[in-house]
């Protein structure tokens, strides 16, 4: 698939489909160098960004509401409960922690792959285009990172999957790592992650608000990714989705003998139970 401006945005709206689709998942339950975060994040501001209700207090929700994962509603309207939110890095660790997904979580037959977890530094994309690590922003109160991967099987290669769960202090702050991601992969559409590994053909956008169903703002990207073990040139796909101050990203690299739309479709898979486990730890 050659990707273009144009037919990005073509694969995004038959990938809004299958991300809001993945919505309706049941709960049970790299690297760039792993699924990004933007190299810019700061604190972001001084609103909590919290939203209110006519009374100025916190919205709620209908009694008609449904908690389930199944559930899409016409419009997303969650709002995190003020004492539940991370004030400080060690309740960051804990959200981050139970929310990201495991072996069990993710889909039926996945593995952990190694290394298995990562957190407590930040991803930072170069001029040059090369990623590498540095310590976390005065901003992020954590960022941790697991990686689970579809095992090679009946002829086919090894897919690769993570899912990174990120707390700012500030909404405001997980809004701008949002914004400033969609524009990295316009300054690099082609990047290096290290050990070999290279995304090519990259194009992000984000999607309406009125499409997103599970999380306050998200955004999309694919491309195409080769490294070690990789059996040559793959699709690649990548989400990133922000429930109040949080931040979720999953990443999918294809493998021998599986098609966009199936990394499409574990990517969704992986994403809405992530953003269900968020909801979770914040309502």
């Amino acid at each position: 698939m050659k990707l273009t401006r144009n037919g990005t945005r073509v694969l995004a709206v038959g990938a809004a489909g299958l991300l809001l689709a993945g919505c309706g998942g049941s709960q049970s339950g790299g690297d760039r160098p792993d699924p990004k975060p933007s190299r810019s994040a700061t604190d972001g501001g001084k609103t909590n960004g919290q939203k209110t209700g006519a009374s100025g207090g916190p919205e709620t929700k209908g009694p008609e509401e449904t908690k389930q994962p199944g559930a899409l509603p016409s419009a997303y309207d969650f709002t995190p409960a003020p004492e539940r939110v991370p004030k400080t890095a060690a309740q960051a660790r804990k959200l981050t922690r139970n929310a990201a997904l495991g072996e069990n979580d993710w889909s039926a037959g996945m593995v952990r792959h190694t290394p298995y977890e990562s957190g407590g530094s930040w991803p930072v994309l170069a001029e040059s285009c090369v990623w590498s690590r540095s310590a976390l922003p005065a901003g992020i109160l954590d960022s941790f990172t697991r990686r689970l991967d579809v095992p090679a099987q009946d002829g086919k290669g090894r897919v690769q999957g993570s899912v990174t769960v990120t707390v700012h202090r500030t909404v405001a702050g997980a809004d701008t790592e949002m914004k400033d991601t969609v524009q990295e992969s316009f300054r690099c559409p082609s990047q290096e992650l290290g050990g070999g590994q290279r995304l090519s053909g990259l194009m992000s956008l984000h999607f309406d608000q009125k499409d997103v169903r599970n999380a306050d703002a998200s955004m999309f990207e694919a491309g195409k990714y080769a490294g070690p073990g990789s059996g040559g040139t793959q699709d690649y796909v990548w989400t990133k989705s922000r429930i109040g101050p949080v931040t979720t990203a999953v990443s999918v690299k294809g493998a021998k003998g599986y098609t966009n739309t199936d990394l499409l479709r574990i990517a969704a898979e992986g994403g809405a139970k992530v953003l269900y486990r968020v909801e979770l730890e914040l309502k």
